[in-house]
């Protein structure tokens, strides 16, 4: 009788506990720090690629391809402000490369799965 009683009672408390909590670190902070890697990624991988001689519309395609590559599966991609990592990339292309025309809806493209 103790013996059933036991298993319903561990039975009751795996069916509660059964899903585990992860801890994330999903700070302000962190998701700023993550946002200006990836800003600061793709506006190097753009510049080395335009430097390298490949054409501009290359460079956009091969540094998002790599960008999203690199960033896909992280637990930050949820968080993401679009419109910031946008402003930051543009900020980072001209302080870095001196690109000034860079066209900010080509950024669309770059998404990330969550």
């Amino acid at each position: 009788m103790f013996k059933n009683i036991f298993n319903i009672l561990l039975l009751f408390l795996f069916l509660i506990f059964d899903t585990p909590a992860y801890p994330i670190d999903s700070s302000q902070k962190a998701i700023e720090k993550y946002s200006l890697k990836i800003s600061s990624k793709f506006a190097n991988t753009y510049c080395n690629s335009i430097k390298f001689g490949i054409s501009k519309d290359g460079a956009l395609r091969f540094s998002i391809g790599e960008t999203n590559k690199e960033f896909s599966y992280s637990k930050l991609n949820k968080f993401i402000d679009y419109e910031l990592l946008n402003k930051n990339i543009l900020l980072s292309l001209k302080n870095n490369c001196k690109i000034f025309d860079f066209p900010e809806y080509e950024l669309d493209k770059l998404a990330f799965k969550n």
